[in-house]
């Protein structure tokens, strides 16, 4: 990681003892907290989608290379329970839900754009 020191600022992280958030049910470690709610391999990149704009559920499925109905519709209603994303129905024929991302979603904004700033930087390295 050395090769990276010179394009980074490397600040301390705040002293937050993540180790008592093992030992209850309730998180209180903020990494562990944002991992909770865009862990896994499909959440940011659905996220990534959606900043791009509203999506139909065939939309999404459509540019997650890879990633079954199932799993998407699991990781759509995880997100809209957590806050998220919203989940919109029209009632027409055929039905037509729409996706969309909450204000809270929005504030993931700069945790995606450090991702892909870094991913890019990790790119060129290799």
């Amino acid at each position: 990681m050395e090769k990276y020191s010179d394009t980074f600022i490397i600040n301390p992280l705040p002293d937050v003892d993540c180790s008592a958030s093992y030992q209850s049910d309730r998180l209180s470690c903020p990494v562990e907290a944002t991992l909770e709610a865009i862990g896994g391999r499909w959440k940011v990149l659905i996220l990534h989608e959606l900043f791009n704009g509203t999506r139909r559920f065939g939309e999404l499925h459509r540019s997650l290379h890879g990633i079954t109905q199932k799993m998407l519709t699991q990781q759509l209603r995880e997100m809209e329970h957590d806050g998220l994303i919203h989940r919109e129905v029209y009632m027409q024929v055929p039905p037509k839900v729409e996706y969309s991302l909450t204000p809270l979603g929005k504030t993931l904004q700069p945790v995606l754009d450090a991702m892909h700033f870094w991913g890019k930087r990790y790119l060129e390295q290799q």
